[in-house]
């Protein structure tokens, strides 16, 4: 089960996309061979053979509900009525079956758009609009019950250590941390209000780091569990203008717009790594055994994250995501939804496999991914992409969902086309 924050928006879909992947460059044999287990499983369909069994549930909730699956509960935010959608409620049903535990209803004057579960918590943040304008609030409630716990101003993220990080103001007003205990919103350490930007080092087990950089002052780096000072340096530009900061693994990037220079300190001591000069970046990524950078160019270019050299450099790639030594990226003008997604060598920027076209909702432990796209007869392809084998290993077709699927754990949730939910078990 991830605890990360799910993001309770419009599910990605898109129109019909190619059948299938193409094989990969190097050694198309494992993936050719599932994809004749496909056709094997199609042809089996076609002649009337019954489908493989799934554990298939129907959630009893609203259309355009928006749903997490955190182990044996699915909790859904659904609007009440259909005359007034803006009347919602949050609501539990138990797994397998589908059964009512728990529901409590939802201001109409609020719109929350994170849940993520915190041990026996659910942790719920959005905004609720207020005399003075939108005001960002979390809520902490029961999981087993739905109980009222407590309720903060502020946007949450999951520390290393259990505790949670609430960040109120922001944009155009000071912005206020403080790290309170989950049990009871107890503050355990807060900082005044500040106008500095704010970035935080998010992990696999929750925030450890915050980066604070003033406009007209040092450059602070803080131990998130605790707000000890553990670095401060003066790295900005000195005459003020255009800058960036990202925090990448254990490096601090400093990005100069103005002068398009790149300067690569250590996270914990702001010691200076190296500079990268006349380079226009957009965005950085933390690509495992190189550092991307995405070039003013429409390039991404890949840095050795410890001298700053350049290593390779393409225009046909958008991002890329680390995964052991290989890297997903993605294919630029690759036309609509889905995404169109090729495995790289990280080192090289030699392209390895080309993945096929897919929707992509979950990174799994190993370099798998779970992605779907709509099936041309209909329904849903369910596939799990291997990026360091360079395969798709095709999983599943479900007839009756319409595409706006999610994947949690090995959980499939998809929309029906009477509008209800379905949540499939995916295979082994």
């Amino acid at each position: 089960m991830s605890d990360s924050v799910i993001d309770l928006g419009v599910l990605r879909h898109g129109p019909d996309p190619d059948p299938l992947p193409r094989p990969p460059r190097a050694d198309g044999r494992q993936l050719r061979a599932a994809l004749l287990a496909l056709l094997a499983l199609l042809t089996l369909a076609a002649a009337g053979a019954p489908p493989p069994r799934r554990a298939v549930v129907t959630l009893p909730v609203r259309s355009g509900a928006d749903v997490l699956v955190d182990g044996d509960l699915a909790v859904v935010i659904e609007p009440t009525s259909t005359s007034n959608p803006q009347q919602r409620r949050l609501a539990a049903y138990r797994l397998p079956g589908g059964e009512p535990v728990w529901q409590l209803p939802l201001s109409a004057e609020a719109r929350y758009w994170g849940i993520f579960p915190l041990g026996e918590l659910l942790i719920l943040t959005g905004y609720e609009i207020g005399p003075q304008g939108r005001d960002t609030t979390t809520i902490a409630l029961d999981r087993a019950t739905g109980a009222y716990r407590w309720q903060q101003p502020g946007s949450a993220n999951r520390l290393v250590d259990g505790n949670l990080l609430l960040r109120s103001g922001g944009e155009s007003e000071p912005s206020v941390l403080r790290v309170v205990d989950p049990c009871c919103g107890t503050v355990r350490w807060q900082l005044p209000a500040t106008t500095a930007g704010i970035s935080p080092r998010e992990t696999e087990r929750g925030v450890d780091r915050l980066i604070l950089s003033p406009t007209d002052g040092p450059v602070e780096v803080r131990d998130a569990t605790t707000g000890i000072v553990l670095a401060r340096a003066d790295l900005l530009p000195a005459d003020g203008g255009r800058f960036g900061l990202e925090v990448l693994d254990d490096l601090l990037l400093v990005i100069d717009r103005g002068s398009g220079t790149v300067t690569a300190y250590g996270l914990d001591q702001l010691d200076r790594r190296w500079i990268r000069p006349n380079v226009t970046v957009d965005f950085a990524l933390d690509c495992g055994l190189v550092l991307c950078l995405r070039t003013g160019s429409n390039a991404l270019q890949a840095l050795d994250p410890a001298t700053g050299e350049v290593r390779w450099r393409s225009s046909r790639w958008g991002w890329a995501w680390a995964t052991g030594d290989r890297l997903l990226a993605n294919v630029l003008g690759g036309g609509d939804s889905p995404e169109h997604f090729v495995a790289l060598d990280a080192l090289t920027g030699q392209e390895v496999a080309d993945l096929g076209r897919w929707d992509l909702y979950q990174l799994r432990q190993g370099g798998l991914l779970i992605g779907t796209r709509k099936h041309p007869d209909g329904g849903v392809l369910v596939g799990e992409l291997d990026v360091l084998a360079g395969e798709v290993r095709v999983l599943d077709v479900m007839r009756d969902a319409t595409g706006e699927c999610q994947v949690i754990d090995r959980r499939l949730l998809c929309v029906n086309p009477d509008g209800t939910y379905r949540l499939w078990q995916l295979p082994d």
